[in-house]
């Protein structure tokens, strides 16, 4: 089982977000290390979804329940109200419909989670001044063979929910694993956002 030392810092800042018991949907899941890390330290009840064969057969070994899909097409497999968290960590990004996904996230789980790179981070902009597309630590490709197709900063992303009719609930912003407090829209190079249908 994945421990608390083998995760990702975006993944150990999402698993201390969520509660003990609790019905867990990772989107885009990977290998798998944040579901494992939940069933194993908080007893959650845990489904992982994710395209790529490789990942679906490591999470398998990890004992984990998961289904192959392709987060495009929404999570019409899930019944409304199935989860109380869905989590989707760095994978927005490269997602063409990102309102689909997140009124889906919204509509199968109370409460949404999800990192993105914060393109809106003073290396990137600095490296955009200098008539470059950045790369970066959190954005390590070149533009012509990126995945990434959606950028946006903190900022952005605040707005889209509300456009939405969601709230964030809560934000943190990193930079290289450490929490970032002072103007994060330009000093943080990662977000995690918890957010809710807006009261």
């Amino acid at each position: 089982m994945a421990t608390a030392l083998t995760l990702r810092p975006d993944l150990q800042h999402i698993a201390a977000q969520i509660p003990a018991g609790t019905r867990v949907l990772d989107l885009g899941c990977a290998e798998g290390d944040l579901l494992a890390w939940l069933q194993a330290h908080k007893n959650v009840r845990g489904i992982g979804v994710d395209v790529d064969v490789n990942s679906i057969v490591a999470c398998v070994e990890k004992g984990l329940n998961v289904i192959q899909a392709d987060l495009e097409t929404g999570l019409q497999s899930f019944e409304d109200g199935s989860f109380d968290y869905v989590v989707l960590s760095l994978t927005i990004q490269a997602m063409h419909n990102i309102e689909l996904i997140l009124q889906e996230m919204l509509r199968v789980g109370k409460v949404g989670l999800v990192t993105f790179p914060n393109f809106g981070f003073w290396e990137n902009r600095w490296q955009i001044l200098l008539g470059r597309m950045p790369v970066s630590e959190t954005i390590p490709y070149e533009w012509y063979n990126t995945p990434n197709i959606h950028f946006c900063t903190v900022h952005d992303f605040a707005r889209l929910l509300g456009k939405l009719g969601m709230q964030v609930e809560q934000q943190i912003v990193l930079h290289q694993g450490e929490r970032v407090e002072f103007w994060p829209n330009l000093l943080g190079s990662l977000a995690l956002v918890q957010f809710s249908p807006a009261q």
